[in-house]
């Protein structure tokens, strides 16, 4: 039985050219995706063939391996990835069968004082917030783009919207499951390294709710509606930074979404942005006359569905109290090591690799909690149908789940193959080999650490798999260039921050909400230059931090 350990100069001996090698699937993709203007799934297969090769040839991995090793990361993106984003799709269509939409984006109207920016920016940035807190794995941007879009915003700029705005809370996202997975690995405190990354997330939220204005309204949006962004991504940066240094990181998005929308309704009580009805012109949008107002039980049906998802994942994720729910649910967990490679792939000292254990959580995963929500909104929707007017019926709840499944086989084919792409990468040594040089640059390695955690969340679509592939890499090169671990652990997180909007995971998660299937390649040239400039802040502050800003570390 032949055994495979990953190296990180596998190619010539080299770490450098085994780290060039290594990118050749990456550009693979994006080469396929913007030079050639191929589909999304298209250019994830041209990436996995390209990946299977290089860990074949490249990285000297059996080429049985590195086959089987793709199986897993396919598996991972059937279940949970793509569980979650149907099961989001379906929730959000349950309110549009049920009627309810109208009204919910009436509501919406009122909160946002008329202003389709605000609209977007409360339900994008403040809401989205609240289910990346809760759910994370893409399912607030496809149930916020669909929103968005159904507000009347175009869908390429509804797109753009709701991947900015998913950048402020990722690093938070799940209950902090990417710091947790960072302390874990490491045997650092995760409350301490959350502290930091209270420290640079901030940064990035306070400037997500300008970059939002600028997408939906240019330089019109920025002059009239200012004060709204300002305030909201201010009390969304003070509200995550007291949290993740004083209260709870598990908790921080979650504190800090319900604290900016709370200020946003405070300010727009006593404050309206210029240019609302001006703004609907230019979309195309004809002011519709003054409704009457809307019965207070018809405004909390239409929230009903997302009172309801709240009320689920909080029950779900951290209900504690006579029951540990969280601890209940993780125990059906079904682990199955992956056949083969959990005996073949090895660390250096003989051991099989950790990674290399499928989890199956039926019960535990955010998909299967939308689900269960779903089936009380759709219980909710029939029984309460005010004379037939609103009656949704449980078989026209159902059949849906399966028309979100149809619709969305592309994005799926997408989601399979990179996430097939990246278990090949991570098991043949290519992702950490590209790490591995990076941090053999020394001192610089300050700046240049929170590049690994993008590169990590670009390829995986995830924080939490960024961290769990460098988190290690980046406590050794901490400690060898005489820089606080804990720093650099944040730094990764923080990095993966702005990488995951230009995730191919993200980009199909959003073309599919907002109908754009196969012009993946349009959102991602709008988004790419606002992750390398976000990016490019959090190298900044944190070399500052690692130098003369020392004294901003907790």
């Amino acid at each position: 039985m032949e055994l495979f350990t990953a190296t990180t100069d596998a190619v010539g001996g080299s770490a450098g050219l085994s780290a060039l090698v290594a990118l050749i699937p990456l550009l693979t993709f994006f080469a396929m995706l913007l030079g050639a203007k191929a589909r999304a799934h298209t250019s994830a297969l041209a990436a996995l063939a390209a990946a299977l090769l290089v860990a074949w040839l490249g990285f000297g991995m059996p080429l049985d391996l590195a086959l089987i090793s793709g199986t897993q990361g396919a598996a991972f993106g059937v279940f949970p990835i793509v569980w979650i984003i149907v099961m989001a799709l379906w929730f959000y269509e349950l309110t549009v069968r049920s009627g309810r939409f109208e009204d919910l984006r009436r509501t919406f109207d009122r909160i946002g004082g008329g202003d389709l920016r605000i609209q977007a920016i409360l339900i994008a940035f403040c809401f989205g917030g609240l289910l990346e807190a809760l759910a994370g794995f893409g399912a607030p941007v496809a149930i916020t783009a669909t929103m968005i879009m159904a507000l009347g915003v175009k869908p390429l700029r509804a797109a753009v919207t709701v991947l900015l705005a998913n950048t402020a809370p990722v690093a938070f996202g799940a209950l902090a499951i990417p710091i947790t997975t960072a302390g874990t690995l490491t045997g650092e405190d995760p409350a301490h390294i959350g502290a930091i990354v209270g420290h640079q997330a901030p940064f990035v939220a306070v400037l997500v709710p300008f970059i939002l204005l600028w997408i939906l309204d240019g330089v019109r949006g920025l002059r009239d509606a200012w004060l709204a962004a300002l305030v909201i991504g201010v009390s969304f940066a003070l509200a995550q930074w007291w949290s993740a240094t004083h209260f709870s990181y598990e908790l921080t998005d979650i504190v800090a979404c319900l604290v900016s929308l709370g200020v946003a309704v405070l300010l727009l009580k006593v404050w309206r942005p210029r240019g609302a009805r001006q703004f609907k012109e230019r979309l195309g949008i004809r002011e519709a006359p003054a409704a009457e107002a809307l019965p207070a039980v018809r405004v909390w049906m239409a929230l009903v569905p997302y009172l309801v998802v709240v009320g689920v994942f909080a029950v779900g994720k951290l209900w504690t109290l006579g029951v540990d729910v969280p601890k209940a649910l993780e125990a059906t967990d079904v682990k199955i090591p992956w056949p083969v490679i959990s005996e073949r792939i090895v660390t250096a000292d003989g051991t099989p690799i950790s990674g290399a254990t499928f989890t199956f959580g039926w019960l535990s995963s955010p998909g299967t909690m939308l689900l269960i929500a779903g089936l009380i909104v759709a219980v909710v929707y029939t029984l309460f149908s005010e004379g037939g007017r609103y009656r949704l019926g449980m078989g026209t709840a159902l059949a849906q789940i399966w028309v979100c499944a149809h619709r969305m086989r592309w994005a799926a084919l997408t989601i399979v193959a990179v996430l097939a792409l990246a278990y090949v990468m991570n098991f043949s040594g290519q992702t950490v080999s590209v790490g591995f040089y990076l941090a053999s640059l020394g001192g610089a390695f300050a700046f240049l650490s929170p590049l690994l955690g993008w590169l990590g969340t670009a390829v995986t679509g995830s924080d939490t798999s960024a961290n769990a592939l460098f988190s290690n890499l980046q406590h050794t090169a901490a400690t060898n260039a005489g820089i606080d671990p804990n720093l650099l652990l944040a730094a990764n997180t923080s990095g993966g921050v702005v990488g995951k909007m230009i995730s191919p995971q993200s980009l199909a998660i959003a073309a599919t909400a907002v109908r754009m299937e196969g012009k993946e390649s349009e959102i991602f040239k709008r988004v790419l230059p606002w992750s390398f400039a976000l990016l490019l802040i959090i190298c900044v502050l944190v070399f500052l931090q690692s130098t003369v800003l020392a004294w901003m570390i907790p």
